[in-house]
């Protein structure tokens, strides 16, 4: 049975690998119980092998007091040898055994940690796939990752703990069934330990989980704050924010410190308790075994098994905390996880697909953009966020307005207030979602030809229409990969790519060439190989419309010049559109397009509207020196 890597279907990312609702392989997303007992139920058969192989790894445990106690009894006390060796005999038997299936059992529960672990990455992976470029908006960056990470280990914790607790449960009601047969006073206090220290505990977890909950969003939040600074580490040096978003991280980190060491203090207050239960009935045990073994209603050898079996009992006590422990933290990540698994794209299909023309103009018509077949066309505007939602329509992507939601925030609240907290959160995001959903159910207000973006199959429009903004990232990976995932391009193909984005620097640098391995985001690179890499990845798509925003703001002038130069002859033919304010684009455009208040102002050549337009000579002189341009020309 092929059950590590573990294979994930649910969260269908394609036409290929759709699944239907009622497949097992989509979670319960119902309650966080719900989804629990779907994920234990994922590897039912790891859980329950683990459980039949920890019954016999507890076999020294649950039938070495008695072998220990009839040695005792009917070797030692009475001189038997003969005796003394077969009971010594069958002690080392079961001991051999337990021994074997002690390495069996730790093999499978790592077994079913892993599983659950590695199975609970996968599922954001492909959760992330599936959104896309909505995830973002829905959900907090540190959420994700929170889930991939530290709350996927919880459920392997949870599947890990399941398997062993249920070993000690049976062995906990063989135990109890000899000590019931041999004395019904200590069978009975044996049996009904576990019950109420259990008991005792439980009302020790509510307030257990709350801290907890409050440790998982201070640290999601933390983990928000990581992954911004990492990303714009560069950034930050320039503007000199290092130190400003520095102070930030380290508040952040001893607020996360705090609810750790608060939550931390709860559960060793719940350990303690189990510790101190636990030795009282150890103590009250063998004060009563001491009175019967006096009363001669049992035997020395009853007695040292009873001390035994009483240490026994310790370790399924322990566990039986330890469970209750991890199940509650286990049901704070279920809360967390369903947060993202349940999201669910915007994007319906249309019923009737239409297919997009082979050739025609691209229309916008929020702006008035018109991108004319087969030319270069470039976009420059005063204001960079409006080219960057223009590119986001053209590619039909939802515009990034919107502040993702936490599942949980600051979880320092109680009771109403905490759950009027979270039910706002909720609802803000099922706003956004419903949001999302009727700007994508709409006419989407792009055609190509005379085709609305809306009409057409989403997977048809990323195949035809490729959009590669600021935004773009690298995976870490070979230069082949980051280039030409798909392994669609030939070699001669790929080197032509990197040319044109003058990337060749890149391959030479790289031990390995082709095979050299990038760090992840490109960490490696400087600021401008990581950009043309990114350019050469969207020109190797060698998309029918290809949308570049800002495609060498990272490079210097006499690079930037070779690659316009370049994409302006290897796209000829091609619709291209390239927003950018920089004249060395501009002096290779078909056609520019001056957007004022993400509005088309004015189209033309880029010599005719430095002639003609006061607002274009404006705007290109922001991005380059134009000295005297409107005196030269009086």
């Amino acid at each position: 049975m092929r059950d590590f890597p573990p294979a994930i279907t649910a969260f269908p990312t394609g036409r290929s690998d759709a699944r239907p609702q009622t497949d097992s392989g989509q979670p319960d997303l119902r309650t966080p119980g719900a989804f629990l007992r779907w994920k234990l139920g994922q590897q039912r058969a790891v859980i329950v092998a683990a459980c039949l192989v920890g019954i016999l790894w507890q076999l020294p445990l649950t039938v070495g007091p008695w072998l220990v106690g009839k040695a005792i009894d009917d070797g030692i006390l009475p001189g038997d040898t003969s005796s003394t060796l077969t009971w010594t005999g069958w002690l080392l038997l079961v001991t051999v055994i337990g021994a074997v299936f002690g390495i069996a059992m730790h093999t499978l529960i790592v077994r079913s940690w892993l599983i659950a672990l590695y199975g609970t990455t996968l599922m954001v992976a492909r959760k992330a796939v599936q959104m896309g470029h909505v995830l973002p908006r829905r959900a907090p960056t540190g959420e994700v990752l929170s889930v991939a990470s530290s709350d996927s280990d919880e459920f392997g914790a949870l599947t890990e703990i399941t398997a062993r607790a249920s070993a000690q449960f049976v062995a906990y009601l063989v135990v109890a069934t000899i000590v019931l047969s041999t004395s019904l006073p200590l069978g009975v206090l044996l049996l009904g330990a576990a019950p109420v220290l259990v008991g005792v505990a439980l009302p020790l977890l509510r307030p257990l989980h709350r801290r907890q909950e409050v440790e998982r969003s201070r640290n999601a939040e933390l983990t928000s704050m990581a992954t911004d600074i990492v990303g714009g580490l560069r950034i930050l040096r320039g503007i000199g924010g290092e130190r400003t978003f520095g102070r930030n991280y380290a508040t952040q980190s001893q607020r996360t410190r705090r609810a750790g060491v608060s939550a931390g203090i709860w559960q060793a207050g719940i350990e303690a308790i189990g510790v101190l239960f636990s030795g009282w009935f150890l103590v009250l045990l063998m004060w009563m075994g001491t009175r019967e073994v006096q009363s001669g209603d049992l035997t020395i050898g009853q007695l040292i098994s009873f001390l035994g079996y009483g240490l026994f009992m310790i370790g399924p006590i322990q566990t039986f905390f330890e469970f209750a422990q991890k199940l509650t933290r286990a049901l704070v990540s279920a809360r967390r996880a369903i947060g993202i698994f349940e999201q669910e794209p915007p994007w319906i299909e249309p019923a009737t697909p239409l297919a997009l023309p082979s050739n025609g103009a691209l229309h916008d018509d929020h702006s008035g953009l018109v991108a004319a077949p087969g030319l270069l066309t470039v976009v420059v505007s005063a204001v960079p966020e409006d080219s960057a939602a223009l590119a986001d329509r053209l590619g039909r992507y939802l515009p990034a307005d919107t502040e993702p939601v936490a599942v949980q925030g600051e979880g320092g609240l109680k009771g109403r207030a905490a759950r009027q907290a979270r039910a706002e959160r909720l609802a803000e995001r099922a706003r956004i979602a419903a949001e999302d959903q009727d700007r994508a159910s709409r006419p989407w207000g792009v055609r190509l030809g005379e085709v609305d973006l809306g009409q057409v199959r989403l997977a048809d429009i990323r195949a035809r229409i490729v959009v590669s903004d600021t935004g773009s990232q690298l995976f870490g990976g070979t230069l082949q990969d980051a280039i030409d995932p798909h392994g669609r391009l030939s070699r001669t193909q790929a080197e032509e790519t990197l040319r044109v984005a003058n990337a060749e620097d890149v391959y030479d640098s790289l031990p390995g060439g082709w095979q050299g391995v990038l760090d992840e985001r490109g960490r490696g690179l400087s600021g401008g190989q990581r950009q043309r890499v990114v350019l050469a990845r969207a020109l190797a798509t060698d998309a029918d419309v290809l949308v570049l925003v800002e495609p060498t703001s990272a490079v210097d002038a006499h690079t930037e010049a070779r690659i316009a130069e370049r994409v302006a002859a290897h796209r000829a033919g091609r619709t291209t559109i390239v927003a950018t304010v920089s004249p060395l684009w501009l002096h290779h455009a078909d056609q520019v397009v001056l957007l004022m208040g993400d509005r088309v102002a004015v189209t033309g050549t880029h010599q005719r509207l430095l002639e003609e337009s006061t607002d274009y000579r404006r705007v290109v002189a922001r991005a380059v020196d134009v000295p005297d341009w409107e005196e030269s020309h009086v």
